[in-house]
């Protein structure tokens, strides 16, 4: 697998993005939105993540961060998304959920090809990772994870959107602590 998108560089920042196979809405419920928060939780207490700025949109997640303290981003976001595979299974299968048997047959599906054995597989192989440069960079990029939801229309501002790093920015109440940026 290539690594030109991949985070393999400790101590430096990233512009991420993680997403579901078929773009499959998987974050549309309140559920599967807190396994993710509580995931990132685990990693900064645990895995040396840095979150700057993140968005849970309802099929992929943006976030700007570095592993610390010797963790190698790129491990992390695989233990990520290993446990998150699991856990996203389980509480479709164990949670109400009205596209139960669509979800589980497709994640099923998708890894029929794979030559390692996987009963399910929800992320895309990979992620996309960009490495922080600049200041510029980290304003536009900052801004582009706030206005996500914006642009989708599923909130005016983006400080309305709870599952995004733009509350933390706005002094608001969130679930997920970051370090905040000076966005000059």
């Amino acid at each position: 697998m290539s690594t030109k998108y991949k985070a393999t560089i400790t101590e430096q920042a990233f512009f991420i993005t993680i997403t579901t196979v078929g773009w499959i809405d998987v974050f549309s419920r309140l559920n599967q939105k807190y396994n993710i928060i509580n995931a990132l939780n685990y990693c900064q207490k645990n895995k040396g993540l840095e979150i700057y700025s993140y968005v849970i949109m309802s099929n992929h997640i943006h976030l700007l961060c570095k592993a610390t303290d010797g963790f190698i981003l790129s491990d992390v976001i695989r233990d990520f998304k290993k446990f998150t595979s699991k856990k996203i299974i389980e509480i479709i299968i164990n949670e109400p959920e009205s596209r139960r048997e669509w979800m589980v047959d497709y994640f099923k599906k998708a890894c029929q090809h794979l030559k390692r054995e996987q009963q399910h597989k929800v992320w895309q192989d990979g992620y996309h990772a960009e490495i922080v440069e600049t200041n510029w960079f980290i304003k536009q990029k900052v801004d582009y994870i706030h206005n996500n939801p914006v642009k989708e229309k599923i909130v005016t501002l983006p400080e309305d959107y709870y599952f995004s790093s733009a509350r933390n920015y706005a002094g608001l109440e969130n679930d997920l602590e970051i370090i905040t940026l000076d966005l000059f």
